[in-house]
């Protein structure tokens, strides 16, 4: 099964430090994703995983350094080109991000809002992401009638929902139960098989094991 053609992506020299921060939050970053791998991200807590996925998809800018997505300079892009790179990257953040009392399909379709796609095909769409990560049975619970893996598989299909060429994943098997894990790691990897770029933040032994290769980060800086 063949994906969106994956996405390069260049960190040159990234440098991001919060204001009151001792030390650089990320310091000096340079690597390069290649369309179509599936990398993981590995390093301790507050060693700057967050932070550098933040800069990788644009969430959050650098203070010196540049990121190049396809060769396109990230940060000097026009607004107009932002929002068209946005569309092509999936986040999946900790702790599921969900809103309440929306049923599991309309937060996996909400995404779709401002692509222009049409209600009747958002929910089509929302349904096979869903199907996609095994919960389809509970499109119409709320997050609250979830568990925590259930939760994080609706994220999961949210960020997949729009079939992104960049996907990236900030610690996305965290202390789930093991058939959620699993799945999660299944889809991840599948979606780097069929050709998305997939970045994953993760202390998780084995879905390091499912990467390709692994980079780590400690204290800012990439070993």
């Amino acid at each position: 099964m063949s994906g969106p053609a994956g996405m390069r992506v260049e960190a040159r020299g990234v440098t991001r430090v919060f204001a009151g921060g001792a030390a650089a939050a990320v310091d000096g970053a340079s690597l390069v994703l290649e369309p179509g791998e599936f990398v993981a991200l590995a390093g301790r807590s507050g060693s700057g995983k967050t932070t550098l996925l933040s800069l990788l998809g644009g969430l959050d800018r650098p203070d010196s350094g540049s990121v190049l997505l396809d060769g396109g300079d990230l940060a000097a892009a026009s607004r107009a080109a932002r929002t068209l790179v946005a569309r092509e990257i999936g986040f999946v953040l900790q702790g599921s991000a969900l809103l309440r009392r929306m049923p599991a399909w309309e937060n996996v379709a909400c995404g779709l809002v401002p692509l222009g796609v049409p209600s009747a095909e958002r929910r089509a769409l929302a349904e096979a992401a869903l199907r996609r990560v095994s919960i389809e049975a509970l499109a119409n619970r709320p997050p609250e009638a979830l568990s925590a893996g259930e939760r994080q598989r609706v994220a999961l299909a949210r960020a997949l929902v729009a079939s992104p060429r960049l996907l990236l994943a900030d610690e996305p098997t965290s202390d789930l139960d093991p058939e959620s894990a699993s799945v999660v790691r299944e889809v991840l990897a599948a979606a780097g098989a069929e050709g998305a770029t997939v970045l994953a933040a993760t202390h998780d032994p084995a879905l390091l094991e499912r990467a390709t290769r692994t980079l780590r980060i400690d204290r800012g800086r990439l070993a």
